[in-house]
């Protein structure tokens, strides 16, 4: 494996509260991950790790996971979560644009990550890269709302939001930059995770599979 110099972020707020809040998701979002992480197989690269929460729901099938976390409070946890892992992982403290790799991936992991990156679409162009044709990337990310709900987004993006929160914008569109980059979108659904009239802006998530053609 080569690897560019590592790009690691210094977000220690964030590196404090996050582990928190992945420890209490709702059973509504475990059931995403879950989704999103089912019938995978051979070498995946997951993006954005966090703490590893994905780690244990991954399938026999995988062969591997590398997965880049470039928080290195973030990471440190990870790999403690994947030496429990039921798949082989391997923590890089790494941004996708960063990382890279001499062979190519089955499939990419996206989860709650997309909304945190600066530039969305050279993120995603770097994971087509990162891909074999054919290879699939499954998303569950955050996104942009309609309505009220929207306006809200829009709100919490230009104040305190990604500031508190590792450079989260809840009002992105997604899957518009996925097809932006390249990719072809096989599926895709909206789930609300929340109560409508919950007040934090991230209650929708888009759960999708997409592929470099």
């Amino acid at each position: 494996m080569t690897q560019a110099a590592a790009s690691r972020i210094d977000n220690p707020f964030f590196a404090r509260i996050w582990p928190v809040v992945a420890s209490h998701e709702t059973e509504a979002v475990r059931a995403l991950r879950r989704e999103n992480l089912a019938g995978l197989s051979g070498r995946v690269l997951e993006v954005g790790a966090g703490v590893g929460t994905n780690f244990a729901s991954y399938p026999a099938t995988v062969g591997q996971v590398i997965a880049v976390e470039p928080e290195p409070r973030l990471a440190a946890q990870a790999r403690v979560a994947a030496a429990t892992a039921p798949v082989p992982v391997v923590v890089i403290g790494d941004t996708a644009e960063g990382f890279s790799d001499g062979e190519p991936f089955d499939a990419v992991v996206c989860s709650l990550v997309l909304c945190s990156v600066r530039d969305p679409v050279g993120v995603l162009r770097r994971l087509y890269g990162l891909l074999r044709p054919g290879g699939q990337l499954r998303y569950l990310e955050h996104v942009a709302s309609g309505g009220g709900r929207g306006r809200w987004q829009r709100i919490a993006d230009a104040t305190l939001w990604p500031r508190l929160f590792g450079n989260c914008h809840t009002h992105r569109d997604t899957e518009r930059a996925i097809v932006e980059a390249g990719f072809e979108v096989d599926s895709s659904r909206r789930e609300w995770t929340l109560p409508i009239w919950a007040p934090l802006p991230v209650s929708e998530l888009a759960l999708g599979r997409a592929r470099r053609p």
